[in-house]
C-alpha cells in the first residue's frame, strides 16, 4: 500500500509533469525565433495542459451511408473509409481472434520460429524477464536456421521500440536495448533495432525531466507483430505480464500479404526517422535524417510526416486501383470469399497525422438510434470531443474500463499510485454528466474485475441497427484518451466484415470481456473505497494529460 502523501512529497511527485507546461510557455517565447533559424538547443512542447486544438476536419459523408444491412449494405455504409485510407479486402476466415495472453505469446513464438522472410515487431518496449528472453531466443533460432538453410537465406528481423521506455530498466543497466544487443552483434547484417524518440522531449525539458517521467511526453506506442505474410495487431506490449495475466486484445491476420506489407512498410518508415541501435549500444541516425531532439523540431516533423505518409498514400492509391479492378469483375465479393475489409488507421499528431482521430470521430457521430457501440479502454479518459459525441449520439453505448484494483498502476509508488483513484474521479465526472443529461438508459459504464489480473484491453465493437453481431471492430494501440490522440504514435485497424463466423468470434470476444464486469451506478462512487483524496483531485488534470 502506498505511503501517505505529504505536501512535500506531492510537490516532488508532480514537479516533473508540471514543469513541462511552465517550460513550454517560456520556451515558446524565448526560442521560437532561434528554432526558425535552425538552432536546436531548446524547443519544448506546445501547451500540454489544455485541449485547445481545433477539431479535426470532418470526413465527408457520402450519400446513402446509413441504414446498411447485409454484405452489400455494409460495403455502402463504411465505403467512406476507403476514400481516405487504404482498404484491404481479405477473406474473413483468415482473421483469428486470439483469446488470452498465453495464446498471444505462444502464437508469436511459433510464428517467429517458422518465419522465412521477415519478422517485424513494433512495441513500446521489450521486457527483460525469462519469457521475453525466450522470444529473443526464438529470433536467434530463426536467424541461425536462415544462415544454414538455403531455402530461407534472407530472413530479416526489424524491431521498433520507444527510445525512452526502451532505454529505462530495473536495474538501470538492464533494459530493452541490453536484451537485444547480443542478437544485434551476432546478426548485424540481418537485424535492425530502431528506437523512436519524440521530437517534443528536447532542450531543457530533456535535461530536467527524470527518466521515470520522460516517457510521459510522448512515445512510440504502436503494437504490431509481423511474421512473413501474417500479422498480429494488438494493444499488448512485449512484457511478461502481457503474456500471463494482463488482459488485452489481439487479432491474427493470417496469410494477408498486402496488409502485412503495409505494416512492414509503416514500421520501416517510423524506423527510418528513429535512432538506430548499434552493436556497441550507441545510437545513430540514418544519413540525411533530421535528429529528433538535436535537430530542428519543425524540420524533423515535416520529414517524418512525409516519410510515413508516403507509405499510407502509396498503399491507398494501390488499393483503390486494385479494388476498382476487382469490383468490376466480381461485384464486390471475390470467389475466394473476400467478405471482409481491413482499414489501417494511424494517429501521430506530433507529426501532423490524425487519420485515426478523424475516422473514430466519424464512427462515434454516425452511431444512430438502435445501433450499439461497445467501447473499452484500460485507461478511461475520453477526449472532450469524443465525450461530447458519445453524450450527443443516438446509439446505445456500453463503455468498459478498469476497476481500480485491475488498473496497471494500482499500488504504485508516488504520483503513479494516484492514477487508479484519478481514473475513478474521471469516471465519476463522466457518469455525472450522463446522469445530468438523463442519458442513463443509453450510456452505460462498466468496470472490469478479475483477481490477480490487470486490464489493458482497448477497442470498439459496432452493432448496426437490427443486428445481433458486430459488423465492425477497432483494435490496436489507441486508448481514446488525450495521450493517444495528441501525444503518442498510434496505429489500429478497423475490421468491417459480413462474414458471419468472424462476426460471431468478435461477439464472443466482446461478451467474454463484459461478463467479467459490473455496471457502474451512483452507489459505486459513494463507497468508502472510492473516496478520492484532495491531493489526487489536484493532480488529476496532470494525470489526464500525461498518463
Amino acid at each position: 500500500m502506498a505511503a501517505p502523501m505529504t505536501w512535500r512529497r506531492l510537490v516532488v511527485s508532480v514537479y516533473s509533469p508540471a514543469i513541462t507546461g511552465v517550460f513550454t510557455r517560456i520556451s515558446d517565447r524565448l526560442f521560437r525565433a532561434r528554432d526558425r533559424r535552425g538552432g536546436s538547443s531548446v524547443l519544448l512542447l506546445a501547451p500540454l495542459l489544455a485541449e485547445a486544438d481545433p477539431p479535426p476536419r470532418r470526413v465527408p459523408r457520402p450519400a446513402g451511408s446509413t441504414g446498411a444491412q447485409g454484405s452489400g449494405g455494409l460495403c455502402a455504409h463504411f465505403q467512406w473509409m476507403a476514400e481516405h485510407v487504404p482498404a484491404f479486402r481479405v477473406p474473413g476466415n483468415r482473421i483469428h481472434v486470439l483469446t488470452s495472453p498465453d495464446h498471444f505469446y505462444q502464437t508469436m513464438k511459433a510464428r517467429i520460429k517458422t518465419a522465412r522472410r521477415r519478422v517485424v515487431m513494433a512495441s513500446l518496449y521489450l521486457g527483460t524477464g525469462q519469457l521475453e528472453q525466450e522470444l529473443v531466443d526464438c529470433m536467434e533460432e530463426a536467424l541461425l536456421r536462415s544462415r544454414e538453410n538455403a531455402d530461407a537465406p534472407d530472413l530479416k528481423v526489424s524491431i521498433l521500440l520507444d527510445y525512452t521506455r526502451g532505454s529505462r530498466g530495473f536495474p538501470p543497466e538492464t533494459n530493452s536495448r541490453t536484451v537485444l544487443l547480443p542478437l544485434l552483434r551476432r546478426f548485424a547484417s540481418q537485424m535492425r533495432v530502431s528506437l523512436y524518440h519524440t521530437p517534443d522531449l528536447r532542450g531543457l525539458l530533456r535535461l530536467l525531466v527524470p527518466q521515470r517521467f520522460n516517457e510521459t511526453i510522448g512515445v512510440q506506442h504502436i503494437k504490431v507483430y509481423l511474421f512473413d505474410d501474417s500479422v498480429i495487431i494488438s494493444g499488448a506490449n512485449l512484457s511478461d505480464s502481457y503474456f500471463t495475466n494482463r488482459q488485452d486484445r489481439y487479432v491474427l491476420l493470417e496469410n494477408c500479404g498486402e496488409v502485412a506489407d503495409f505494416f512492414s512498410d509503416l514500421v520501416d518508415a517510423v524506423g527510418d526517422v528513429s535512432l538506430q541501435l548499434q552493436p556497441d549500444d550507441s545510437v545513430t541516425m540514418l544519413d540525411g535524417m533530421v535528429h529528433p531532439y538535436n535537430g530542428n523540431r519543425q524540420a524533423f516533423s515535416v520529414a517524418a510526416r512525409k516519410r510515413i505518409m508516403e507509405v499510407v498514400n502509396t498503399a491507398h492509391v494501390r488499393q483503390q486501383l486494385l479494388n476498382g479492378s476487382q469490383d468490376s469483375e466480381d461485384d464486390g465479393v471475390s470467389e475466394e470469399g473476400d467478405d471482409t475489409w481491413v482499414f489501417p488507421l494511424v494517429q501521430m499528431k506530433p507529426l501532423g497525422i490524425q487519420i485515426d482521430e478523424q475516422v473514430t470521430q466519424r464512427l462515434l457521430t454516425d452511431a444512430g438510434p438502435d445501433s450499439s457501440v461497445f467501447l473499452t479502454s484500460g485507461y478511461f479518459n475520453l477526449t472532450r470531443p469524443y465525450m461530447r459525441m458519445v453524450l450527443g449520439a443516438g446509439a446505445i453505448y456500453r463503455i468498459l474500463t478498469a476497476s481500480p484494483e485491475v488498473n496497471g498502476f494500482f499500488g504504485a509508488k508516488g504520483v503513479a499510485g494516484a492514477i487508479p483513484a484519478a481514473y475513478t474521479l474521471i469516471a465519476r465526472q463522466f457518469y455525472g454528466q450522463v446522469c445530468r443529461q438523463g442519458q442513463q438508459e443509453r450510456v452505460h459504464l462498466h468496470e472490469y474485475h478479475r483477481s490477480q489480473w490487470t486490464f489493458h484491453a482497448k477497442g470498439l465493437w459496432y452493432y448496426l441497427q437490427g443486428q445481433d453481431r458486430p459488423c465492425l471492430t477497432l483494435i490496436g494501440s489507441p486508448n481514446f484518451g488525450y495521450r493517444s490522440v495528441h501525444r503518442d504514435l498510434e496505429a489500429q485497424i478497423a475490421i468491417v466484415t459480413g462474414n458471419e463466423e468472424l462476426q460471431g468470434r468478435l461477439q464472443e470476444e466482446q461478451q467474454t470481456l463484459y461478463q467479467r464486469s459490473s455496471e457502474v451506478s451512483v452507489a459505486t462512487f459513494e463507497r468508502p473505497d472510492r473516496h478520492v483524496k484532495l491531493w489526487v483531485k489536484l493532480v488529476t488534470p496532470l494525470i489526464k494529460n500525461f498518463f
